[in-house]
């Protein structure tokens, strides 16, 4: 497994990868991984011949920037994880290496966007397709795949494909809850006992 911070290094990878017409699937992920993300790299790998991980916090879908701060960030657990799992290439990119200017584009997609988390989340949306649109763009999957616990964000980037036009499969993975019966999710760990 190779580890990449700069969008270059990891795109003359993927170029030699496709001129071997080789199959990429593309995993985005904020980090703090768990056995959910576990699952969609497993999926990515049995489906693809190279599978890509992005591990970014991304600050453009955070309205509060505590929350931002006190995201959990574990980059060295991440890729002892995705290396066990076997995944191809991780890329984890500085804010700056991602976002090299102020990222100004605006996408709305209403209803799918205003409605549930969106009209609690201001902004976040738009957030998280200013990133995911800038990684398909980096990576240019032939699919990408999203865990059906943020089931209104798969609405959202599937909207987002569509208005892009891109040519690339949205995969949508099952829930991998804990014992309990909660999703799995890298806030778990802020929850107190």
């Amino acid at each position: 497994m190779k580890v990449f911070s700069k969008i270059a290094d990891l795109q003359n990878e993927l170029f030699e990868a496709r001129k071997n017409k080789k199959t990429v699937g593309l995993v985005p992920t904020m980090g703090a991984l768990h056995a959910g993300h576990a699952s969609l790299v497993k999926r990515s790998v049995s489906d693809n011949d190279v599978t890509v991980v992005s591990v970014f916090v991304n600050p453009t879908q955070f309205n509060d920037k505590t929350d931002l701060n006190t995201y959990p960030r574990t980059l060295d657990e991440d890729c002892k994880l995705l290396e066990s799992v076997g995944a191809d290439f991780v890329f984890a990119p500085s804010v700056e290496e991602v976002y090299p200017s102020p990222d100004t584009r605006s996408f709305e997609f209403p209803p799918v966007t205003t409605v549930m988390e969106g009209a609690h989340r201001p902004g976040h949306f738009n957030g998280v397709c200013q990133v995911v649109s800038r990684l398909f763009y980096i990576v240019r999957p032939d699919k990408a795949y999203f865990g059906e616990k943020d089931w209104q964000q798969i609405a959202v980037i599937k909207a987002l494909v569509k208005y892009l036009g891109l040519k690339l499969y949205i995969v949508e993975c099952p829930i991998v809850r804990e014992e309990d019966g909660l999703a799995k999710s890298s806030r778990n760990t802020l929850l107190a006992s």
